[in-house]
């Protein structure tokens, strides 16, 4: 190896071998195939779905048939199924594409939509050429990592974070307990109302010549909680008055499991007319890949026009789009209701196995903490200090949680995530409640044995301090 390569890769792995050391290295692994999912986004189950699978089969086999009176046909003049060609603007369109669009800006109520090969894609499109030199850009301080990218593509004036309590229900409950002497969550942000209040303030945001784009998720995909999206609304018509409040709302996460046969949370609030542009991935509940953009036709345009993450890549490729044709056509037929039915009842099935095994052993917050509020979405955060170790345990015993640390969720916050899916079934739920049981009992065990050491050391010192001396 050449000496200049070589002491790159001594840098790279200074960098990495400090990380390790603050227990934040990251590495690839695979899910073993006796593992119980516990872990993945697919909530609907869709990509194992007998039905699901066989519906797209059938229209890939229907593209590569070809008839006998047209069997001397040129390759040319045959479909491409495994790649596009090239990107939207060159060889990489479809009236595929343009249908497949129209059909997913119907379903959710909005004017238009533009599909990007990632919901992270659409994200860092979107904000990273919307807002304009004067332009402030409002964000949920536990926003997606694709939106902060966007922000730091965009030419907005100002970034300014605000307190996630302030939109989510979950948060306001535990901020009211501790009020009451429990713990709750701590920002060092400020709530939306007081940061569009001090907002208005400002000439320019108050004439409505500056825009104001306030982001937030639908569902978060950390915490699972849902945001008070008419609550967001109501503040910025308070603050901005004059209309120039766009509000951008994530739903990747929500998309499929919440909404009339799974539109999404701003449908299932009315509020379409309400959210200036909405961002859906494919990757979640929907069981395939990609994302798309809901917006009005003129800002579709504009995307087309300026969006670097769409121009400058390769489109997604026939099978990907009768990938996402499928799934909305079999969401579209109502089929999937029964499974979000029955994810409805496994999401209240878990929560109260989860909080009665906490509330009958009650170990220190350090060792487990569940929140007493009953979730509404597939993500079930069991707050641990020790998360690497309760899901090494987990694995252990045959189900497949992941630890989510720092940075990816903010210090004293670290959790084990489990993600339910309708596939998913009482018993396997109640072998991972009972697989959480016993590494609690061995934590409580070991640190009742820790305090008694403790407290024997303390004693022997204070006797030998006690010994006369000669």
């Amino acid at each position: 190896m050449p000496e200049t390569r070589r002491r790159l890769d001594d840098t790279l792995g200074a960098h990495l071998a400090r990380r390790k050391s603050h227990g934040k290295f990251r590495k690839l692994s695979n899910t073993p195939a006796n593992c119980v999912d516990f872990s993945s986004n697919g909530y609907l189950s869709l990509s194992t779905n007998p039905v699901v699978q066989e519906s797209l089969i059938s229209r890939l086999q229907a593209e590569i048939t070809i008839p006998e009176s047209q069997s001397d046909r040129s390759h040319s003049s045959r479909r491409s199924i495994l790649g596009s060609g090239g990107s939207r603007l060159l060889d990489g369109n479809s009236p595929f594409a343009e249908s497949l669009e129209a059909k997913i800006a119907t379903f959710h109520n909005a004017e238009a939509a533009l599909l990007f090969t990632s919901a992270y894609d659409a994200n860092t499109g979107l904000l990273g050429c919307v807002p304009q030199p004067g332009d402030v850009v409002l964000y949920d301080e536990l926003i997606h990592a694709s939106v902060h990218e966007g922000m730091r593509l965009s030419r907005a004036t100002r970034r300014i974070p605000f307190s996630h309590d302030s939109i989510s229900e979950t948060y306001q409950r535990q901020n009211a307990d501790a009020r009451h002497g429990q713990s709750g969550h701590r920002s060092k942000n400020h709530g939306l109302n007081d940061v569009l209040k001090k907002l208005s303030e400002d000439g320019h945001v108050i004439s409505g010549t500056r825009n104001v784009f306030i982001c937030v998720e639908g569902l978060y995909s950390m915490d699972g909680d849902v945001v008070l999206l008419k609550e967001v609304v109501e503040a910025v018509d308070r603050y901005l008055p004059n209309g120039n409040g766009y509000i951008i709302v994530d739903e990747a996460h929500s998309v499929g499991v919440f909404g009339d046969h799974g539109r999404g949370i701003v449908c299932q609030l009315g509020l379409e007319d309400r959210a200036w542009a909405r961002v859906l991935g494919f990757g979640k509940a929907m069981g395939c890949a990609g994302g798309v953009v809901l917006c009005s036709a003129v800002t579709r345009s504009y995307l087309i026009n300026y969006a670097r993450s769409l121009i400058y890549t390769t489109s997604m490729s026939f099978t990907s789009l009768a990938s996402v044709d499928t799934v909305y056509n079999y969401l579209i037929s109502g089929q999937s209701e029964p499974l979000r039915r029955h994810l409805e009842a496994l999401i209240y099935y878990t929560h109260r196995r989860l909080y009665g095994l906490y509330t009958r052993l009650w170990p220190d917050r350090q060792i487990l903490h569940i929140d007493d509020t009953t979730s509404k979405s597939p993500i079930i955060p069991v707050f641990t200090a020790n998360p690497r170790s309760l899901a090494e345990h987990c694995q252990r015993s045959g189900f497949m949680v992941r630890p989510i640390v720092a940075p990816t969720v903010p210090a004293g916050s670290e959790r084990v995530r489990v993600c339910l899916h309708s596939a998913n079934t009482t018993a396997q739920i109640d072998g991972l409640c009972h697989a959480i049981e016993l590494w609690v009992r061995n934590q409580m065990t070991a640190t009742k044995s820790r305090e008694s050491t403790k407290i024997t050391e303390a004693a022997d010192i204070l006797i030998e301090q006690d010994k006369p001396r000669l």
